[in-house]
């Protein structure tokens, strides 16, 4: 596969989306990025920090590692493998127990059993250095080692894009998920490559989570794309129903379904 730049693989994404906020890179690093704040100095949430750093074009770079957990949500820093994830999670993301927190619990799984064999199914979640940062792909050099992108945009062109990921794919079913997890691992850990048992060759859509609803708009998708997967669509674009049916793809008018 031809060598193209982090940045150009981001103008292509952004131009394939039509997308309205800036893309943005996930990798690893073993020294903080230049200019460089935690994510915590964004929000305690990590994937709301992404979120505003896909929103916000002078943000710079974030990150986050064992050192700058203080401050950070729980689930994100064991989903993102700085620490391993707190006993009481079982219980806060399904039922309940009283042990914690007087019962608080989130519903998001049936039972702390099925949130234990769902865990088990991630696999072991390592990170990528000793820091895992968020960057625009705008501000990227080009040796950096970039493991997956991060694109935001409201339902129409995230449809598009996981269809474009479908263009040069033989898979019909497993070429986009749309994995159960915290949003920060729809937008970081599956794509990146960070959770053992998270297919390699897969784009993944959502975020599932309904705890970020307060923060992500209700017309907005994400979907994180694997480096591999992403360098692969800055040659199908113009190839593809985007380049060749534009009117399609993004259509100026539109049918209006009426109620009966």
């Amino acid at each position: 596969m031809t060598h193209i730049s982090i940045k150009i693989i981001g103008e292509n994404l952004a131009r394939a989306g039509r997308l309205t906020v800036r893309p943005l890179c996930i990798y690893g690093s073993e020294t903080v990025p230049e200019g460089g704040i935690p994510t915590t100095e964004a929000d305690r949430c990590v994937a709301k920090a992404m979120l505003m750093a896909a929103v916000n074009d002078d943000m710079p770079p974030l990150y986050i590692g064992k050192e700058t957990l203080k401050g950070s949500c729980f689930g994100g820093s064991a989903w993102l493998g700085f620490m391993k994830s707190p006993p009481f999670i079982r219980y806060f993301v399904s039922t309940g127990s009283s042990q914690f927190r007087d019962g608080a619990a989130e519903y998001l799984k049936a039972s702390p059993d099925i949130f234990d064999k769902t865990r088990e199914n991630v696999g072991t979640i390592t990170p990528p250095g000793k820091y895992l940062v968020i960057q625009a792909c705008e501000d990227i050099e080009d040796n950096i080692d970039v493991r997956s992108f991060l694109c935001f945009g409201n339902g129409e062109q995230i449809r598009n894009m996981s269809s474009l990921i479908h263009f040069n794919s033989t898979d019909p079913f497993f070429s986009v998920l749309e994995p159960w997890g915290p949003s920060c691992a729809t937008f970081a850990t599956y794509p990146a490559g960070l959770a053992e048992k998270a297919p390699k060759d897969a784009a993944f859509i959502g975020p599932v989570d309904p705890t970020g609803n307060c923060w992500l708009p209700e017309n907005f998708m994400a979907i994180g794309i694997p480096v591999k997967i992403a360098t692969g669509l800055v040659e199908d674009i113009d190839k593809s129903f985007i380049g060749k049916r534009p009117q399609v793809a993004y259509p100026e008018d539109r049918e209006k379904i009426k109620k009966s």
